[in-house]
């Protein structure tokens, strides 16, 4: 960047790539970057080059980016968050390698794989990935997949919303990866706290990356919490009523409310942060009447309840893996509603818990500290009910379970470290240490990773019409579990030992042995992440003998497992009539789970639309031309997203509208050749005989 502003092309210039910082010097750093930013353009060249060699831009085109069909929608948000999950995991991997050789001397203190603002670049993208453009849209893409089928919708309330949703997050996630090869990331951390943030400090474009990035996706993620939670209460099947409706949904519920309620915070405290940089506002100055712990306040009015964000969905299909895996209904219904609502409430009273060490009074300090160890009551209930469930169940040992059972080892242990670090003198010892970033990761791994990963192993069926590979499932849930425990585990000693978190170097020898133990840990992540992707692939190529047409391949009790795999666009042919909180297992326990309808009526599904790929292009190139200050591109496509709502509000737009005679043909053909499978045992789940037609008889028992 030359420092002067170009009228066409703003601060942008030749320079800005890592290719040139190679150019002018080369070490390891800076070929990690080049390299980082070669893999970035070899990949989208790869699959511009795939789909155009395969000519799948039409039906990529047409059968999903228009389609305001929330169960597709769901698959790309997912589809969205492994691709950025794979840069997550593997920044977490060159973190760990980096530590692993960065002891230094007095004499030469600086040490390592990368230049310590390079560090300082991954702690802050990887923290930012995982948490933004990873966790968020894998529970929002397993919502949106699950949601409507458990409450017998048949979309959301707002389809064309929750395009624009997805545009919206996926234009955050594309600045940040456009960050690897045009310019650089901030190097404030995942919270980008001021005032080391604002434009004294930190004057380049990496900051503004972090902050549009966020605003973006931050709209998007308001927006959806608004759809699911006008979803659950105005589009639920008649008789499913509130307390009738599956644990997923309830914990569906309390993300949609929090995040209608955390989400504006974030909004808030970025929004008067990029006011400061650009505009020269001092909300966050000391020294020029502001106060930067307005923006630490604000900031974590969101931050707590994400975790709860975050977490609450895995904790929902928690509910319903081990329910149905062990063969029994859900131990403490009622109380998993109740601890599930409680936590969503008191996670918006336990902010300041992350900043006892920054000035507040010991009354304060304590108040927040009882709140925050009376949050684990109803994460407590909940750990208990799931045992409850297993117990004396029939459970098999499926790739849920294995993450369900990590979870119970590791999200305790989190837990318990979490309640060490709610008394504020023992915070102060370890505030600022790897002890806390182990704890976070501690709760943040299995409760949500593997919480996601279970239900992605689970519902994969309803999506694509065939099981995932079992036993690559279970290896790549064991590599993620010996996986967290070897590469976090010594964090916890580490931080006790005194190494202070984001450290891009130490002078004590004795972390040494720690670090080294840790990117071994760090190498069994990386591994499976392979493993994920090789279970993908290895189940798609055995997917005929993999196949469940039938729709129902865990014996489950609850609506989405009633209709074919994969789920028709209409999802169900009619409406159910739900008569108990198991309906479909209700069904099959009675002996008449296939009985076709009275009658069938049209369907009406919301038509195509571009609106949100037009939003969402607008939203990259609107942040881009902000990051690099190309103003008059700012103004051109600020004004596309209005001029594109207006537009629509203008024309009439006619619902699709699926005739009664194709709805009942397609439904009748599909009852019939349900009724010419052979049902499949759950001794039968993991084999071809597993057709997705369960044995009712044994249901019934």
């Amino acid at each position: 960047m030359s420092g002067e502003t170009s009228p066409i092309f703003g601060n942008l210039t030749w320079d800005v790539t890592p290719y040139t910082d190679l150019s002018r010097h080369v070490d390891i750093s800076t070929i990690v970057g080049a390299g980082a930013a070669s893999v970035l353009v070899l990949g989208a060249f790869v699959a511009v080059a795939l789909l155009t060699y395969m000519r799948w831009w039409g039906p990529l085109y047409r059968n999903w980016l228009i389609s305001a069909d929330a169960k597709k929608i769901g698959i790309m948000y997912i589809a969205l968050a492994l691709v950025m999950l794979a840069r997550g995991v593997i920044e977490g991997f060159v973190i760990r390698a980096h530590q692993a050789t960065a002891l230094g001397t007095l004499t030469e203190p600086e040490s390592g794989l990368v230049a310590p603002d390079h560090f300082a670049q991954l702690f802050s993208t990887h923290g930012t990935i995982m948490i933004f453009f990873v966790a968020m849209p894998l529970l929002v893409g397993l919502i949106n997949f699950v949601l409507p089928q458990q409450l017998g919708a048949r979309d959301m309330a707002f389809p064309v919303l929750n395009q624009v949703s997805l545009g919206l997050t996926a234009a955050g996630a594309a600045l940040v990866m456009v960050s690897l090869l045009v310019g650089k990331f901030g190097t404030g951390g995942w919270t980008m706290y001021p005032p080391y943030t604002g434009k004294t400090f930190s004057p380049g474009e990496g900051v503004d990356y972090w902050l549009w990035a966020v605003l973006i996706s931050g709209v998007g993620s308001t927006l959806t919490g608004m759809n699911f939670a006008v979803t659950i209460f105005k589009k639920r099947a008649p008789g499913m009523h509130l307390m009738r409706m599956p644990l997923f949904c309830w914990t569906s519920l309390c993300v949609a409310i929090m995040l209608i309620y955390a989400m504006p915070a974030l909004t808030v405290s970025s929004g008067m942060l990029a006011l400061d940089r650009y505009a020269g506002f001092h909300f966050f100055t000391n020294t020029a009447g502001g106060n930067m712990m307005n923006y630490a306040n604000i900031f974590w009015m969101f931050g707590h309840p994400e975790v709860y964000v975050l977490i609450l969905p895995a904790f929902g299909v928690f509910s319903e893996v081990s329910a149905t895996y062990s063969t029994k209904r859900l131990y403490g219904y009622t109380s998993l509603v109740i601890a599930s609502m409680s936590i969503a409430v008191i996670s918006f009273t336990v902010w300041l818990h992350h900043f006892f060490t920054m000035g507040q009074s010991a009354g304060v300090n304590i108040a927040f500290g009882i709140a925050t160890m009376v949050i684990g009551v109803p994460t407590g209930v909940k750990i208990y009910d799931w045992m409850a469930t297993l117990w004396r169940g029939r459970v098999r040992m499926t790739a849920p379970i294995v993450y369900l059972i990590g979870f119970f080892m590791l999200f305790v242990i989190g837990g318990l470290s979490g309640i060490i670090l709610a008394n504020p003198s023992i915070d102060y010892q370890v505030h600022n240490t790897t002890f806390l970033v182990a704890h976070f990761h501690n709760v943040i791994i299995p409760g949500v990773l593997f919480g996601m990963l279970a239900g992605i192993h689970y519902w994969f069926p309803k999506a694509f019409g065939f099981r995932l590979d079992e036993t690559w499932g279970r290896r790549t849930a064991l590599f993620f579990v010996v996986g967290f425990i070897v590469t976090f585990m010594p964090l916890y000693v580490l931080g006790l030992m005194g190494l202070p978190r984001r450290s891009p170097t130490f002078q004590n020898p004795d972390f040494l042995p720690w670090m080294y133990v840790a990117a071994l840990g760090a190498c069994f992540m990386l591994c499976a992440l392979a493993s994920l992707f090789w279970t993908f692939w290895t189940s798609y190529r055995r997917r005929v003998e993999l196949a469940v047409p039938g729709g129902d391949p865990w014996h489950g009790s609850t609506l989405e497992w009633s209709t074919p795999a994969p789920v028709p666009e209409w999802t169900f042919a009619t409406i159910p009539q739900v008569t108990a909180r198991d309906h479909w297992g209700a069904a099959k326990r009675a002996g008449d789970a296939w009985k076709a309808p009275a009658a069938y009526q049209d369907i009406e599904l919301p038509a195509d639309t571009a609106h949100g790929i037009v939003i969402a292009g607008a939203s990259v190139v609107f942040g881009f031309a902000m990051v690099w200050h190309i103003w008059w591109l700012a103004i051109v496509s600020a004004l596309l997203i209005p001029a594109a709502l207006l537009l629509r509000g203008m024309r009439t737009i006619r619902p699709r509208i699926i005739p009664a005679a194709e709805v009942a043909e397609a439904d009748t053909r599909f009852r019939q050749f349900v009724a010419g499978l052979e049902p499949a045992t759950r001794a039968d789940e993991m084999t071809a005989r597993n057709r997705g037609v369960p044995d009712i008889a044994e249901f019934a028992a």
